[in-house]
């Protein structure tokens, strides 16, 4: 079967440039690990979309997602910022999305093989059925198990550059210290009106705690961290669950929180954050960080019941499926973007994104991450194209990135721009 192009991994990157491919008429097929689609935002439960400017271009698939979430009750305009979703209905939404641009999509999927002729990627052999076992034996003619997939462009869209991986590309140097990993979750059963009547007086500091009545629901966020460079008005109820043992002192590091569209007595909470230094492409770390972070999540859910009013009912109703990693695997692409080329706002001939989100690099020690805005900057359609093949695109946090841009631009609005902007290219490409 041939594809004009196929698109691996079914997160924020990869839906947005099978969308884009299919309502260009493109012939695509979507390949993705799990049984949905959507990675960070369902899997993940990363909401909200920050907002990234008003200046963002290649953002078609993101209007064509909020449009199709609030259809199902599922998205709100909260801060001025329409990117608050509710992370179940985000599952349906992109399935509807898929249909509707008519896009292929495979669940349960992954790729034994790939078949190159000189600089171009010729052939994909995926499974047919579940392996559970994983053999060196296997031939990839074996049609019982096997499909080969013919194509002309491949977007990888993994996060971890995995296709990247099994071509051996050359990929940019990693540091040594790890951004920490996360995990988030959610709690349900809050009394969101005493939580918000209490919060607003006990907070007045509006940077940090916001708090509106939306479509006859209340929504809210705040944060706290134990960086001593801000004055946190959550930091006496961190403090005192640390000296009781309700808290180990690592557990207040980053703590995030927001209600959720379409869930009217839900927190999301945007923690914890894992500060061991931990390899994400490590399995024994990743399992490490897993354990510690569910063990974390009981603590914090603890913690709220014994100290926010509002939460006394409360209980966990999700983990997320996937530990959150904020830098991986990078690729050598045909341009490696910079930190001083954001810091400069370099203007490019053909700009994949635009984008004003803050240089965000988290660390594992107090008062060393980094959260600066630089203006707005543009990145490049070089950054997407691999170094050593034609017809490989990359999109998502595997950008050909120095480690301090990237940062920046790993963000879900960044990610759909850039798998949107993937597709265009390749339709140009192909007229």
């Amino acid at each position: 079967m041939m594809y004009d192009i196929v698109v691996v991994g079914g997160g924020t990157a990869g839906c947005a440039a099978a969308f884009t491919a299919g309502k260009l008429g493109l012939k695509v097929l979507l390949l993705e690990k799990n049984i949905h689609l959507g990675g960070t935002i369902t899997s993940g439960l990363v909401v909200p979309v920050m907002f990234s400017g008003k200046n963002q271009i290649n953002a078609e698939f993101y209007k064509a997602l909020i449009s199709e979430l609030s259809t199902l009750g599922g998205q709100v305009t909260y801060q001025n910022n329409p990117g608050w979703f509710n992370p179940e209905l985000c599952k349906i939404a992109l399935d509807n999305l898929m249909q509707k641009s008519n896009v292929d999509v495979r669940f349960n999927s992954s790729i034994y093989s790939i078949k190159c002729d000189n600089r171009l990627i010729k052939t994909l052999y995926i499974n047919k059925k579940n392996l559970s076992v994983y053999s060196d034996t296997l031939q990839v003619d074996d049609k019982i198990l096997f499909e080969p997939i013919e194509t002309r462009y491949v977007i990888d869209a993994t996060g971890n550059c995995e296709i990247g991986k099994i071509l051996n590309c050359n990929f940019l140097e990693n540091p040594k210290e790890f951004q920490p990993m996360s995990m988030r979750f959610i709690m349900s059963g809050v009394n969101i009106e005493e939580f918000s009547n209490w919060l607003e007086k006990y907070d007045d500091d509006r940077n940090v705690t916001t708090i509106e009545n939306t479509n006859k629901q209340i929504h809210l966020s705040t944060a706290y961290t134990w960086d001593t460079t801000k004055t946190w008005a959550l930091a006496p109820l961190f403090e005192d669950a640390v000296q009781k043992g309700i808290l180990k002192d690592a557990d207040r590091n980053y703590f995030q929180i927001f209600t959720i569209a379409g869930m009217p007595d839900s927190i999301a909470f945007n923690c914890p954050r894992i500060i061991q230094n931990l390899n994400p492409e490590n399995i024994l770390d990743i399992s490490k960080a897993s354990v510690l972070a569910r063990s974390a999540i009981l603590r914090l859910s603890n913690f709220c019941k014994a100290y926010f009013p509002g939460f006394q009912k409360a209980y966990i109703s999700n983990i997320a499926d996937m530990i959150g990693v904020r830098v991986s695997n990078r690729i050598k692409g045909r341009y490696i973007y910079t930190i001083e080329d954001i810091k400069t706002g370099k203007k490019f001939d053909n700009p994949a994104v635009i984008s004003d989100y803050p240089v965000d690099v988290h660390t594992n020690k107090k008062n060393t991450s980094t959260l600066e805005h630089s203006g707005e900057y543009q990145i490049p359609i070089e950054s997407l194209i691999s170094a050593d093949y034609d017809n490989l695109l990359v999109a998502g946090r595997c950008i050909s990135a120095d480690y301090m841009a990237q940062g920046a631009i790993r963000v879900q609005a960044s990610c759909f721009s850039m798998g949107e902007a993937a597709a265009k290219y390749i339709k140009s490409n192909l007229s």
